[in-house]
Formats: structure tokens, C-alpha cells, sequence
């Protein structure tokens, strides 16, 4: 029988008594009955000064915790620190005001005074954080995205249309000593229908089989097996209606927020893997290059 894996998350908070009941009672016991062993650098013995060790430990780590809760200094940087290195972050907030607008589209947890809250919504995200996890371990890819968008207006007709076009670029990276495993197929998965083009061609469609998400796309994988150490890039499209204005009192307006969530399934020799993708762009006229 094959050994269980083992998951570590690095917790990261201000050092105040007011913060010992949300860690003890809601991160540890979250983490507990999740099966992750979670620790914050003053539980640990070690030599070298508390700054290298917790750069160390947040490199180390599977999983970042952070408890957001009044914008500390100190915790907002080893966050950043930790998106620098990719990795899989859960932030935590008392208070929604406190996760900037940039780390919005992030996953977070905003669980008020409630430590019960806190609990039970951790231990939800933090089985997914395990998932994902594994998934890495085991596809030996990895995926970095980045959308942006543009916005096309036509004013000409009443109602008036505002369009807008979302560019993904998502780059598939092979970081493991072997070669992937054989890509077959790649599904992007959203809640609202929209045209997707890839390669100047609509993709096909259907209804998703995935809960939480409407319609399912499919895509042509850039290239069949990533060598070891290699990578490669998925591009397409997104198209759609975004807003309307009726009549002489309604204007369309400069720029749009587009933020959601998605989903990219990749369907492999050995087996499924799903990678979230988050999605937080402005639409202009301005087309960003």
C-alpha cells in the first residue's frame, strides 16, 4: 500500500493575543480535520534569524495561510513573497476592507468575529488547496496565467452595445526531470456563454459537467507532451456582449470591470487535472500591449 502524501501549510498573522483563538481554535483545527499540518514560525525551533526562516518556510510550504486582519505590514509582504513564488495562498480577513483591490479576485475568507465561520470555510478551502496539491505532484505541470480585455462600443444603433474581448495567454510549464504526460485534450470551463476563439476559429461547446459552472469549450492543446523543463503556450479568446444602454438618457461606459472565475481541465494519459483560473481585468478602448 502506498505511503499517504503529507501537506504543510505556513501560517502567516500578526503576533497579538487578540489573534490566539483564530489561530488555534480556527486555523490549526481547520487544518487538523483537512489532514495539513499547519504551523506559524514561533511554534518552530531554528538558528538562522526569524526573517530567513520564515522566507524558508513560506518555500517549503504546500499551502500559505494569511490572516490579512488590519493590513500588517509584515504579513502583506511575505504574502507578496509568497505570490512571487507561486505559491497556493488562502487569505483570511476579519475585515473585507482589508484585502486590497489587487487581491480581491484572490481566494479569501472574510469570517468577521466568527471563529466557527472561520473554521468550517478554511477546512472547505483548504480540501481543495490538498487537491491541488496533488494534482501538481502528479500532472508534473503547472499553469500561469494572464488575461486582459478590450472594450468595443457601437453607438451607432439603439440600443447601443458595449463588446468586450478577453485575452488569455496561459503558459503550461513542465518543471519535473521527465516528460509530461500525453495532453488529449484541453476544456475551459465558465459560468456565462461566450464565444471562444482560438487560432482565428470558434471553439465547439457544450453544457458543463462540472458543478458550479455553465458551459464547457473545447480547446487545442499547443503542443501533445511537454519535455522536461519545457513549456508551453495556450492562447484564445473570449468574446461577448457585456452591457447595453436604451434610449437618450443611457450612456455605455469608458471601461468595465471582468473578474470571475474559470476553470482549465486538462484530459492526460494519466488522468484529469483541473487548474482554477481567477480572472481580474479592466476593458477599455485602450488596448494594453
Amino acid at each position: 500500500m502506498p505511503p499517504s502524501e503529507t501537506f504543510r501549510a505556513f501560517v502567516l498573522m500578526p503576533f497579538a493575543a487578540k489573534f490566539d483563538d483564530v489561530y488555534k481554535l480556527g486555523i490549526k483545527d481547520a487544518a487538523r480535520d483537512a489532514g495539513i499540518v499547519a504551523e506559524r514560525v514561533d511554534e518552530q525551533i531554528y538558528s538562522e534569524g526569524i526573517l530567513e526562516r520564515i522566507y524558508s518556510e513560506i518555500r517549503s510550504a504546500d499551502i500559505v495561510i494569511a490572516d490579512m486582519t488590519g493590513q500588517n505590514a509584515n504579513v502583506f509582504y511575505e504574502v507578496g513573497f509568497a505570490h512571487g513564488l507561486k505559491k497556493l495562498c488562502i487569505l483570511l480577513t476579519q475585515d473585507s476592507a482589508d484585502i486590497p483591490f489587487d487581491l480581491k479576485h484572490q481566494r479569501h475568507i472574510v469570517y468577521g468575529a466568527s471563529i466557527a465561520k472561520l473554521k468550517l470555510d478554511l477546512k472547505a478551502n483548504l480540501e481543495w488547496a490538498k487537491s491541488e496539491v496533488s494534482r501538481r505532484r502528479k500532472s508534473g505541470i503547472q499553469l500561469k496565467h494572464e488575461v486582459t480585455a478590450s472594450l468595443e462600443k457601437r453607438p451607432e444603433k439603439t440600443p447601443m452595445f458595449a463588446d468586450v474581448t478577453a485575452y488569455f495567454r496561459i503558459d503550461l510549464h513542465n518543471e519535473s526531470d521527465s516528460n509530461s504526460p500525453d495532453i488529449e485534450a484541453i476544456y475551459f470551463y465558465t459560468g456565462k456563454k461566450w464565444n471562444i476563439i482560438q487560432g482565428g476559429h470558434e471553439c465547439s461547446s457544450t453544457a458543463s459537467d462540472l458543478h458550479g459552472f455553465g458551459h464547457r469549450y473545447f480547446l487545442t492543446p499547443p503542443m501533445r507532451r511537454l519535455p522536461k523543463r519545457s513549456w508551453a503556450q495556450l492562447k484564445f479568446d473570449a468574446k461577448r456582449m457585456w452591457a447595453s444602454a436604451f434610449g437618450s438618457g443611457e450612456t455605455l461606459a469608458d471601461s468595465y470591470d471582468i473578474s470571475g472565475r474559470s476553470l482549465i481541465r486538462l484530459a492526460t494519459s494519466e488522468g484529469s487535472f483541473d487548474f482554477e483560473i481567477l480572472i481580474n481585468a479592466v476593458a477599455t478602448e485602450d488596448v494594453p500591449f
